[in-house]
């Protein structure tokens, strides 16, 4: 069992602590769950994955609108990678651990979708930007079962490689996609609020080559756009819409000099 890597610092080690802690960024965000509709209409969220502290508000937005609108059999954990690993897509058979308890791998889709990426549980044993997710996925569903999915390169042509091999690895089965991403990083607050609202802006038209126009045209540190691209691709057609933009300044009084940009996105099915 993978075992938690940023336990500790990135969110807190003790279960009571942690749970307490994601209860206040519902409450302190867009409100706690509330009753399930049932309507299943979500296909993927976008959600950071930076220090509670900094960015567990914004986020859950997204993990709200899940357990309002459905739990699925799994959730798809793309996250990019901040190791340098030596695959350009990596998934993992080994189960992951956070303070919440055991979070157990979808073996079955994970062993169709080994057909086409690596399997490799040792990619997995730093990363951070499937972990942190995962906590707020526990809070939600009593049992998730997910599959983890690194990407070492985010080019589009590797997203829609991606998007290829989990259509036919879930096929049977109704998930949702988890991107992992956080936005802009370290650059004064008024640029990093007119860059990520224009990155966001280019998600919600649902053109992925605007996506990849606006990463590439303004030199964009948003970390996971790999990731949330594979999920527009997933999701299209449908229905995307932007929950909340935020940074770390709105956190502890953070510098508003260097800021790093969070955003949370809903793309429902037509």
């Amino acid at each position: 069992m993978r075992v938690p890597a940023v336990s500790g610092s990135f969110y807190p080690a003790e279960a009571g602590v942690l749970k307490d802690q994601i209860r206040r960024c519902f409450i302190g965000g867009p409100g706690e769950p509330g009753e399930c509709t049932g309507k299943r209409s979500i296909s993927a969220v976008v959600a950071p994955h930076a220090g509670y502290v900094y960015s567990g508000i914004c986020a859950a937005h997204s993990f709200k609108a899940i357990a309002e609108d459905g739990l699925p059999d799994a959730y798809i954990v793309i996250g990019p990678d901040h190791h340098g690993v030596p695959y350009d897509l990596v998934t993992s058979s080994e189960d992951y651990c956070t303070p919440l308890g055991a979070v157990k791998v979808h073996q079955q889709i994970v062993s169709r979708l080994r057909e086409y990426i690596p399997d490799d549980p040792r990619a997995h044993v730093r990363e951070h930007s499937i972990e942190v997710e995962l906590p707020f996925l526990q809070y939600i569903d009593k049992a998730p079962a997910i599959v983890p999915v690194i990407m070492g390169r985010q080019d589009m042509q590797t997203a829609e490689r991606l998007a290829r091999a989990l259509k036919i690895a879930c096929e049977g089965y109704d998930v949702v996609i988890v991107a992992s991403s956080d936005l802009v990083h370290y650059m004064p607050k008024t640029m990093a609020d007119r860059l990520d609202s224009h990155f966001l802006n280019a998600v919600a038209s649902g053109n992925v080559a605007s996506v990849y126009d606006e990463v590439r045209r303004n030199n964009l540190s948003v970390c996971g756009y790999g990731p949330i691209a594979t999920a527009m691709l997933m999701s299209l057609p449908g229905k995307i819409q932007v929950m909340d933009q935020t940074d770390s300044s709105f956190a502890l009084n953070h510098d508003t000099s260097a800021v790093v940009g969070y955003g949370s996105v809903v793309m429902r099915k037509n």
